[in-house]
């Protein structure tokens, strides 16, 4: 788009340094018709350049908006997952299993306290001398429900496998799997879905989009298939929930 307005302001300059030419060359009846022809060309080039700007300033704003709703959806996922792992020992690998649990199963409160318990062993190889070791206990205090204590009461949770853009009928990819026998997962959309009636130009300039601030890469992710990883690929600002 850059390119586009330098262009567009270079034509500028050397449209009005033609008119400043005609006026000082050209014959006096053709004048008024070749300045007004030219004044019109003014008039045009300095509409498309406007425009090329005001639409890329709109195309970040709608960006944004859509942006944020994904990236909303995409951490209740997250945190629906970390909840799955940590009693299934393991993320879920489809949406059915990750609502089901959501809504129907429950996170156990627990506390662990060190106690001290005869060694046998070594108080037998010591010759009857009592030899203690630690052992950690793990105490089940009380149980979280997932939906109440993630979602506070909400039913989000039964669609939040729709990336939910007005306009589009589409749904995260999700994947899970192990990285060196480390569980992991991914929840991902294509830029191009979420920006599906953008222009195309815009679009891909967008997923080779690298900003710390932005959305980094072709699509809205969080977790990784690649690494140990269950953070987003955006800057702070675009998340209400982390």
């Amino acid at each position: 788009m850059l390119n586009i307005v330098i262009a567009v302001v270079v034509i500028i300059l050397l449209t009005v340094l033609i008119v400043w030419l005609i006026d000082k060359f050209v014959p006096k009846k053709l004048k008024p018709v070749i300045n007004l022809a030219l004044w019109g060309l003014i008039i045009f080039l300095g509409y498309i350049t406007f425009m090329s700007v005001y639409e890329e300033i709109q195309f970040n704003q709608l960006k944004t908006e859509r942006y944020k709703k994904v990236i909303d959806r995409l951490v209740d996922i997250r945190d629906s997952q970390l909840a799955y792992k940590e009693v299934k020992g393991e993320y879920a690998n489809s949406f059915d299993k990750l609502i089901s649990f959501v809504e129907n199963d429950s996170v156990p409160i627990t506390q662990r306290r060190d106690t001290l318990v005869l060694d046998e062993e070594r108080t037998r190889a010591f010759g009857g001398v009592e030899t203690f070791k630690t052992l950690t206990l793990i105490d089940t205090l009380n149980y979280w429900t997932v939906r109440d204590s993630i979602f506070k009461g909400s039913d989000r949770f039964k669609t939040m496998d729709n990336v939910g853009i007005e306009g589009v009928d589409a749904k995260f990819k999700l994947e899970a799997g192990k990285l060196d026998e480390i569980p992991v997962f991914e929840a991902s959309v294509d830029k191009s879905v979420v920006l599906f009636d953008q222009d195309k130009n815009l679009i891909k300039n967008e997923k080779e989009a690298f900003s710390i601030a932005g959305v980094k890469g072709e699509s809205v992710k969080i977790g990784s298939m690649e690494e140990v990883n269950t953070s987003g690929n955006w800057g702070k600002d675009l998340s209400n929930k982390e």
